[in-house]
């Protein structure tokens, strides 16, 4: 008889957004608004460079943390966002799904806690059982979803090895004051946890004044690692291309996991990325802004309470007045009004669902009215 396989994977489910999407696929006509994927496609002169490259005969193995060319244009582009990473702090990853994966592993020995605020993406979770590790939930419901020091301090504990930040918040769409940002800060700085910035939304974020951890602190650095996408503001999740910045000392470890997870990410995709830095996102930033305005307006008419989203493209509103747990309503939502959300459930947070905006407009109205009509009924 075989001998059982990985304990903590055996504990972990399928992911709750894919499920939804699932059953979503399986109800016909059904407005799908679950994916974080934007609807747009990539750029044409980055998809253009993929040819140039694959001409030029770049099918070779690349250096195992990205070739010399990408690595500068990463750190410059960096350092226009008030980042000083030098290429030899930077590696190249499969998406930032493989730098979070990559940086837990060398962070975490067996036991360690990381402390992860919620609502937040299921990964996080997932990604720290896997290292045998085990997360501490700071719950942010009762804050408007905001750190709060007091909260934070009593989550800390003597096993606590790291932090997950993200900013642009997904599920939420919130972006972390300068208060909740310091109070981070201070704690980190008292007790020596690393911090993990998911920063992959921060070319989304829509209001001026918006601060990411490691420029308003920069004094972290030994402490922090910064992980950043190209999938979301360049519309690439298909690529698979990420990459993350550390201080050298903590970059040499994650390599180590980086070169034995995947080796290194496909040479003709690196030259496409250099282009991809060069184009600006803004323009579909700017759609995802009208769309939020769309959808706080639309589920403000419904009567659902809502935080009013900063960046990213979603939208958290709260439906327990419903009198329906959030799986139930996303369930009904799905097979009664034929859309889908995902919820609040998969994000650590009862009582909310995860409504996402980057679709089609007409898909986005529709969704809209079938919800509103969804909510009316249940109301009665």
């Amino acid at each position: 008889m075989p001998r059982p396989t990985n304990s903590d994977l055996a504990r972990l489910a399928t992911s709750g957004i894919r499920r939804f999407t699932a059953l979503a696929n399986e109800t016909p006509g059904c407005v799908k608004l679950t994916l974080g994927e934007p609807e747009f496609d990539t750029p044409a002169p980055v998809r253009a460079a993929v040819g140039e490259s694959l001409a030029r005969g770049l099918t070779h193995y690349p250096p195992n943390n990205g070739r010399p060319e990408l690595l500068e244009a990463l750190s410059a582009y960096m350092a226009e966002q008030g980042l000083a990473y030098a290429p030899d702090e930077l590696i190249v990853t499969v998406g930032a799904t493989e730098a979070l994966a990559a940086t837990l592993l060398a962070l975490l020995d067996p036991g360690d806690e990381v402390v992860v605020p919620v609502p937040a993406f299921g990964l996080y979770e997932t990604l720290v059982r896997m290292a045998h590790g085990r997360v501490v939930s700071l719950d942010t419901c009762e804050t408007a979803f905001q750190i709060a020091r007091d909260a934070l301090v009593a989550a800390i504990g003597p096993r606590t090895k790291a932090l997950v930040l993200t900013s642009p918040n997904n599920p939420t769409g919130c972006v972390y004051t300068a208060e909740a940002l310091d109070a981070v800060a201070e704690v980190a700085a008292r007790t020596g946890i690393y911090v993990i910035c998911d920063d992959v939304y921060n070319r989304l974020a829509y209001d001026e004044g918006y601060e990411r951890l490691a420029v308003r602190h920069p004094e972290l650095r030994g402490q922090l690692v910064v992980v950043d996408s190209f999938s979301k503001p360049w519309a690439m999740t298909g690529w698979r291309l990420g990459w993350l910045a550390a201080d050298s000392a903590i970059k040499a470890e994650v390599q180590k996991v980086h070169q034995y997870l995947v080796s290194s990410v496909p040479a003709f995709l690196q030259d496409a990325a250099v282009v991809a830095l060069g184009c600006d996102p803004a323009p579909m930033r700017e759609t995802y802004r009208r769309r939020r305005d769309l959808v706080c307006e639309r589920l403000s008419a419904m009567g659902l309470a809502l935080e009013r989203p900063a960046g990213a493209f979603y939208a958290f509103p709260g439906i327990a007045g419903l009198g329906l747990g959030s799986e139930e309503f996303c369930e009904r939502a799905i097979r009664e009004a034929g859309v889908a959300l995902v919820p609040g459930t998969c994000f650590g947070a009862e009582g909310y669902a995860r409504l996402s905006y980057c679709v089609s407009e007409d898909n986005l109205e529709r969704g809209l009215d079938r919800l509103g009509g969804l909510v009316a009924d249940l109301r009665g």
